[in-house]
């Protein structure tokens, strides 16, 4: 996190989590179209679990336009979500909700990062939700650009200079939660 101190954080706090990539393993140059082909990462599960007392919501904003491009459905992004929100909650962790942009790139449409609508359909479910003690984790620039544009403060997963950058989403939760 660029200049940020984890002490701040309190139970007010939200917490922003891309899907691909920070989650999940992202599949280079194809969508995770049906469940089977979702694998976590490693660590997601103890993060998650690390994290649940840590905020107040903890919401995934994921860009998910293989349904715009027909090469998946609502109801298979569905599928995939609840069998995540399973494993999630039988591990201890916890995802307060989902919000997912079906749209193409190409039509820079409001919901897809790094536009902020789901960020303000999150609001919008969860009224209590402060941009400004949020914290974005994300694995691309569309993520830091989308923290950045509703005042959050954002975490990298991955390499990249402008951040700190943390290997994995559990690295993470050890810096918050000090383990």
């Amino acid at each position: 996190m660029k200049n940020f101190d984890p002490s701040v954080i309190d139970s007010s706090w939200t917490l922003f989590l891309d899907r691909d990539g920070v989650i999940n393993k992202r599949i280079v140059d194809d969508y995770v179209k049906h469940y089977h082909e979702f694998e976590f990462l490693d660590g997601v599960l103890e993060a998650l679990k690390l994290l649940n007392p840590v905020f107040d919501r903890i919401v995934v904003v994921t860009n998910q336009q293989g349904i715009g491009k027909g090469v998946m459905t609502e109801r298979d992004l569905l599928a995939i979500h609840e069998h995540m929100l399973a494993e999630v909650f039988t591990e201890g962790g916890r995802i307060d909700a989902i919000f997912h942009c079906p749209e193409l790139a190409e039509n820079d449409p409001a919901c897809r990062k790094p536009n902020t609508g789901m960020a303000i359909e999150a609001r919008e479910q969860f009224p209590e939700i402060d941009f400004s003690k949020s914290i974005m984790v994300g694995d691309s620039d569309s993520d830091m650009e989308f923290g950045e544009r509703l005042g959050m403060r954002c975490a990298f997963i991955g390499e990249n200079s402008a951040y700190e950058p943390f290997p994995a989403l559990i690295h993470f939760a050890k810096r918050i939660t000090s383990e």
